[in-house]
This record gives C-alpha cells, sequence and structure tokens, in this order.
C-alpha cells in the first residue's frame, strides 16, 4: 500500500460537536484521518464500530482499548487505514455525545 497517496480527510472537534458531522469513505482506499480538537475540553472520537471495519497503519493512536481517539485541547491527531466492510457506523464524544456531540460514518 502507498501510504504517501492517502487521502486526508479533517474532522474538527469544538464544543460539541463534529465537523464535519458525516463522513464518507470506499473500501480499499487509503485514508489519514485528520483529527484537531479547537475546543476548550477533552474530546474524543469513539466509534469501536467502525474501527473494527478498518484495517489500521498505527493502531497505537486508539489507545489501550482500541476504540477511541482521545484528542486534548489544540491537540490533533492522525489516523491511517483503509476500510474493509461497508456499512454505516456511529461516531460519539462518548463524554459530550448528550449535547449531541454525534457523527455518521459511511463506508461504501
Amino acid at each position: 500500500m502507498d501510504w504517501a497517496k492517502a487521502q486526508t480527510v479533517a474532522v474538527i472537534m469544538v464544543n460539541y460537536e463534529f465537523i464535519p458531522d458525516r463522513l464518507n469513505f470506499r473500501r480499499g482506499v487509503p485514508y489519514r484521518l485528520h483529527l484537531e480538537n479547537h475546543g476548550s475540553e477533552i474530546h474524543d472520537f469513539s466509534a469501536p464500530e467502525f474501527f473494527n471495519a478498518i484495517e489500521l497503519k498505527n493502531p497505537e493512536v486508539l489507545g489501550p482499548y482500541a476504540t477511541r481517539i482521545v484528542v486534548r485541547p489544540n491537540e490533533a491527531k492522525d489516523l491511517d487505514f483503509i476500510a474493509t466492510r461497508a456499512g454505516s457506523y456511529e461516531l460519539i464524544c462518548a463524554d459530550h455525545d448528550w449535547a449531541g456531540m454525534t457523527a455518521r460514518i459511511t463506508v461504501e
């Protein structure tokens, strides 16, 4: 896989939303998911079912439970992956989903 050709998809995390709140990927295409926290609180990109449907180049970014990416204020993290299974997946910030910090990931 030529990771140098990975398509970058940026997601901004602010108090209390993901921008954009709809992410679309295609199976077999390399992506770099670039997460930036522009908010004043810690946010996480929690999508366990999605993480089970992709092959990761850098699984260490998911942390010890392999279910979420924690991003502190003014921090950015990248996840390099290839989607292997089509579907629709829920994305939440586990600490702020009650405030509407949710999104949808679709893999075609």
